[in-house]
């Protein structure tokens, strides 16, 4: 049972990523998913999550327009699409799974009892 996240990389200012997080051993369709990121001498702070069956998607304000959460439960497996990356997007990004996470706490590191192992995004030129 676990959370495979993979796609980060270097990039470009400006440039876009597609981060995924597979999972295995287990149905992401049953649970809401949620990606974090820690940036160097930071906390880890939450990027966006996506509902149970992908009924609602949610963001950090400072993040809405330029990251997209999707699901394709064919595949087992959550995106995160970022766009117009910034340096300050450099960060090791991590996905989780809850499976009891709800509306007001989908933000919430503490909601997440599956995590993976993380993948580094580093934004520069």
């Amino acid at each position: 049972v676990q959370l495979q996240a993979s796609g980060g990389g270097l990039v470009e200012p400006g440039g876009s990523l597609r981060l995924s997080c597979e999972a295995s051993g287990f149905t992401l369709e049953y649970f809401a998913v949620g990606w974090f990121r820690r940036a160097p001498g930071k906390e880890r702070e939450f990027v966006a999550a996506i509902r149970r069956g992908g009924a609602g998607t949610y963001y950090a304000d400072s993040l809405k327009g330029r990251f997209t959460i999707s699901r394709d439960n064919a595949k087992n497996t959550v995106y995160l699409q970022m766009n117009s990356l910034k340096p300050e997007d450099t960060a090791v990004y991590y996905c989780a799974a809850s499976a009891s996470a709800i509306i007001s706490t989908m933000r919430r590191i503490s909601s997440y009892g599956r995590w993976g192992q993380g993948t580094l995004v580093t934004v520069s030129s």
